[in-house]
């Protein structure tokens, strides 16, 4: 008979807690003074007249040193952050009285009582003034023992930035020096572990506050870029709320063992949102019978909805996922301050806790493009500024662009003229279409660049070249309504970056709430393999995203399942949360602390602050692009005398999109007015002609 595993469980302690003792010797100590008062004042009845007259024989005017020393004892007590300290503190109190009993006899002759008088007899071999030297060294260095508080005195530096004035020229030609200044949750406070720390303002190298994070890059240092300090986040850990976990897994032993599965209970996990139970079925026992007995055991838990993993990926184990009876929040802050998130690359981003507790960080270079996807609620929006956030506190303009396309209008608001961005929030779709075909012009135009430095990639390419090219990311909080109004061109556009565009440093992260096939459609998901479902309201909607089934089981407020190239099964993490002040308190001080940069009229019109200039150019260049189909579509419909996409489809023999777009164009230049429905839009005859004589 296999031997019964134990099941490591956390019960509560009954002895006494180390604080609480703490507090107990400290109120003992105060009481103890108290009574020492009063009995030098005849307050403290018989018993205190006695022990006044003893230790007043012994000690003299140092009688009054005893409650003293009781009560700055009790306040190191409690002052202390160690839990054992009353063997230092005692020793430092004994020689607190016995120090003082000396000075006092030293000043006046017996009146340190019967100790005194013995440890006045210094004063024979050493002097009067010696002896004095001796006892309050000795005072002192008591006082210190007994509150533990060491001496310290501030050091005058010369400061570096004025050593930087002098000497420019040779700054600018010595190597930057890549520092490990990583960041321990010891205590709540940052630990330099290797390295230095720079005594200078805060800046792309040293991100300062309540706690530092230090991020040194060759290609930080480059810019100045002042980035946000840790403090603007909020740190502190929860707890989740958990039941009686041993009656759990009894529950669904016993559960299994009433549908005649025999099992094994094994180790027992707590998470932040759910808690694991793992068990080993007999052998012989199929895994679908556990399965499928998903909500037989969901009553029996009286817990819904639980997730079955079977097997665990890595263990010849079935795991139980049974909801908390309250989850609790993982903090952005708090995973940034670990030194993975500083190691994670410059695209590494906070993905949140699993059910371990370990922290997950993930990096966009490596997936190379991300679909999110969940219902209303879920928490995607927070996951996406949870995203953007960590890559604010790592890169500067010089190592991130972004392009932010917001069709709700109010998610991605917030960052508005942050100066990583590339142009402002696009929140209309004709201009998330250019956006898009920008994008892949940028493409070829950095292969190009790639071809002729003799680089594979955009990491290499930085790596031998001073002038840095940026990572490009862009990000759509909301997929569907570019599908709905531009389907299949959308789907082309995105699918065309999402199978060339890594090596050249621009990806992409797309989120959607509505996962259907006409949304998900099968090439994004073929070209997209790192993706992210959130709680969906069916299976079918889970396998849309996955290919399989479970994110209908999901809590929702962040509860995910995760698959990319490095988890190729479904990983079940809690998302980090940030709330809305905290955004707005990253993004302001990014704002307030970093000016645009200038571009030149040399650089790609991307780069500049002008959205409208920029896409106006953009516009015109594809309208350029368009001549010969420009020119026919004129004539189809100064010959029709109406314009619509279904009339230049059949004429033309061209598809909707690029029909579409022509009397996109012919609208912007007032050829036609706008559209109405499934109406024919109106001709203005007058501009149609001085278009005709205008070639583009």
């Amino acid at each position: 008979m296999a031997r019964e595993r134990k099941i490591k469980i956390n019960e509560p302690n009954s002895s006494l807690h180390p604080e609480a003792k703490k507090s107990v010797f400290a109120i003992i100590f105060i009481g103890l003074a108290s009574i020492l008062i009063l009995a030098s004042f005849k307050q403290a009845g018989p018993v205190g007249n006695f022990f006044y007259q003893i230790l007043s024989r012994f000690f003299g005017w140092g009688y009054y040193l005893l409650p003293a020393i009781l009560l700055i004892t009790a306040l190191a007590i409690l002052a202390s952050k160690q839990r054992k300290i009353f063997g230092i503190t005692l020793l430092g109190a004994v020689l607190f009285v016995i120090s003082g009993l000396g000075i006092i006899d030293l000043l006046v002759s017996d009146a340190g009582g019967l100790i005194g008088k013995f440890i006045g007899a210094l004063e024979i071999p050493f002097g009067q003034p010696a002896s004095l030297v001796i006892t309050v060294t000795l005072l002192i260095s008591s006082i210190i023992i007994t509150l533990n508080l060491p001496l310290k005195i501030p050091r005058w530096r010369i400061p570096e930035k004025k050593k930087e004035e002098e000497r420019p020229e040779e700054l600018e030609k010595a190597p930057v020096k890549e520092t490990s200044i990583v960041v321990s949750k010891t205590d709540e406070k940052p630990q330099i572990i290797t390295g230095r720390r720079e005594e200078k303002p805060v800046s792309a190298e040293t991100m300062t506050g309540k706690e530092d994070l230090i991020i040194s890059k060759k290609s930080l240092a480059l810019k100045n870029y002042t980035a946000p300090p840790l403090d603007l986040l909020k740190s502190f850990s929860e707890k989740p709320t958990i039941g009686d976990l041993r009656a759990n897994a009894n529950i669904i032993k016993r559960t299994l063992e009433g549908f005649g599965i025999p099992v094994e209970m094994a180790e027992i996990t707590v998470g932040p949102a759910v808690t694991r139970y793992t068990l080993k079925p007999a052998e012989g026992v199929k895994l679908s019978k556990i399965t499928a007995l998903n909500q037989d055991l969901a009553l029996s838990l009286a817990s819904h909805p639980i997730r079955i993993e079977a097997p665990i990926p890595g263990k010849s184990l079935v795991g139980i996922e049974v909801p908390n009876k309250a989850a609790a929040l993982v903090r952005l802050g708090s995973l940034m301050a670990s030194p993975e998130f500083q190691n994670s690359g410059l695209l590494g981003f906070v993905l949140g806790r699993d059910i371990d507790g370990k922290p997950i960080f993930v990096n966009i270079d490596k997936m190379p493009h991300l679909l999110i996807a969940g219902a209303t609620g879920s928490g995607k929006s927070i996951l996406l500024h949870s995203l953007l956030i960590s890559l604010l506190y790592k890169n500067s303009p010089a190592t991130l662009k972004l392009i932010l396309i917001d069709p709700k209008r109010v998610e991605l608001s917030s960052y508005e003229s942050i100066p990583h961005l590339i142009t402002p929030v696009i929140t209309e779709g004709k201009m998330a279409i250019n956006v898009f075909r920008w994008a892949i012009q940028e493409m070829e135009r950095r292969y190009q660049t790639l071809l002729q430095a003799g680089s594979r990639d955009i990491g290499s390419y930085n790596a031998k070249t001073e002038e840095l090219l940026p990572y490009i990311l862009i990000v759509i909080d909301e997929l569907a309504d570019l599908m709905t109004a531009y389907g299949r061109e959308v789907e082309g556009l995105i699918i065309r970056l999402a199978q060339m565009a890594r090596a050249t440093g621009i990806h992409l992260v797309v989120s959607t709430q509505r996962p259907s096939v006409e949304v998900v459609t099968g090439l994004i998901k073929a070209n997209i393999t790192s993706r992210i479902a959130l709680q969906v309201a069916s299976q079918v909607d889970s396998r849309t995203i996955l290919d399989f089934s479970g994110a209908e089981k999901l809590l929702g407020r962040g509860d995910m399942l995760f698959i990319s190239a490095e988890f190729s099964k479904p990983k079940r993490i809690q998302s980090c949360y940030v709330s809305e002040e905290e955004i707005k308190k990253v993004a302001n001080f990014v704002k307030s602390h970093n000016k645009p940069e200038v571009i030149s009229e040399t650089e790609t019109p991307s780069l500049g602050q002008d959205s409208d200039s920029v896409f106006n150019r953009f516009n015109q260049s594809l309208e350029e692009e368009e001549d010969e189909l420009f020119n026919e579509a004129l004539e189809a419909i100064k010959a029709a005398k109406k314009a619509s996409a279904s009339l230049l489809q059949r004429r033309l023999k061209i598809g909707y999109a690029r029909a579409a777009r022509l009397l996109d164009i012919m609208e912007s230049k007032g050829i036609i007015g706008p559209g109405e429905g499934a109406k024919p839009r109106e001709v203005y005859p007058d501009k149609m002609d001085n278009e005709s004589n205008d070639p583009l």
